[in-house]
């Protein structure tokens, strides 16, 4: 065991990867000489063909494929040792990777940002953004330590938190027979025309719960790739569109509640269609402390801001 180093489980594993050895030597930092010399002096050592060497093409063996599988274990451990290492030294310092899903992230970032920054001053967030399958694919893979998204989710191996409750509301064209409403019911949406995101976001299933409620009908020929585009083909006049308070509270500021640019945005009354968006992360993570005070600050600035 003496001669197993993370290091070359770490050059197996951008291989298996890239299924390239000059893109995976950029990844680990190395001369792909280095790499090379150090993946066959594994194979050697563990007396098994790891990799096979083809002209233009680079293909792992059964017994690599295994083996990748537990190097990928290893090196999440051994990432969550040193981990643990910085955390009893400074459990609120060092870096948190944070993964966000694409309907939360740009609008929930303005509005903690600043005060994160505040309470957290020795804390590095590292912020990515991906759709929820990807993101808790990462996350179980120890590539980030935490996700912000809609819950429930599948909480194999994982801990979650609810953070707060985000009601929707309903993006109408300025000209909309229900623009002229102050508040709405979800049967006043019967029968129209809803507008919706692709397929892959977890928003997409919320707002078609919120279809069979009313009996709207999904918009057939159109599906959005972001809610940007979602507000466009509303101002467009191509149908209406449910969008979370977040996200509503940036088109107020730029439009304001009059509907200027072609979009007005109306909440519903009770009972308010909703979602909850929480916290995830591993529960075998050495970063709690960090996690748990990067929750404290976003649950509290959202409550914050709806005072």
């Amino acid at each position: 065991m003496a001669d197993l180093k993370l290091k070359d489980l770490r050059y197996l594993v951008a291989i298996a990867d890239t299924r390239h050895f000059g893109r995976a030597a950029e990844r680990c930092f190395v001369s792909q000489p280095t790499l090379s010399a150090q993946l066959k002096k594994l194979e050697e050592y563990l007396g098994v063909q790891l990799i096979e060497r083809q002209p233009r093409r680079v293909t792992l063996t059964e017994a690599g494929e295994e083996i990748v599988a537990r190097s990928r274990e290893m090196l999440q451990t051994g990432e969550e040792v040193l981990e643990l290492a910085r955390s009893h030294r400074d459990p609120l310092a060092g870096r948190l990777r944070v993964g966000l899903i694409p309907t939360v992230g740009p609008y929930l970032l303005p509005l903690v940002a600043q005060a994160a920054r505040k309470a957290l001053a020795r804390l590095t967030l590292l912020l990515y953004e991906y759709r929820t399958e990807p993101l808790l694919e990462k996350l179980r893979a120890g590539e980030l330590d935490l996700g912000i998204l809609a819950l429930p989710v599948d909480t194999d191996g994982l801990q979650t938190r609810d953070l707060f409750d985000e009601p929707f509301l309903l993006a109408l064209p300025r000209e909309h027979r229900l623009a002229r409403r102050a508040t709405l019911r979800i049967d006043d949406i019967a029968q129209e025309p809803l507008l919706l995101l692709e397929e892959g976001h977890c928003l997409r299933d919320q707002a078609l719960a919120v279809c069979n409620r009313a009996g709207a009908q999904e918009s057939q020929d159109f599906r959005a790739t972001s809610l940007e585009t979602l507000r466009q083909m509303v101002a467009s006049g191509a149908g209406i569109t449910l969008l979370p308070e977040l996200a509503c509270r940036a088109e107020l500021t730029r439009r304001g509640q009059a509907g200027e640019g072609g979009v007005v945005v109306r909440p519903f009354t009770k009972p308010v269609p909703s979602r909850r968006v929480g916290a995830v992360w591993r529960t075998s993570t050495a970063r709690r402390p960090a996690i748990d005070a990067l929750c404290n600050t976003i649950a509290e600035q959202v409550k914050r801001s709806r005072v």
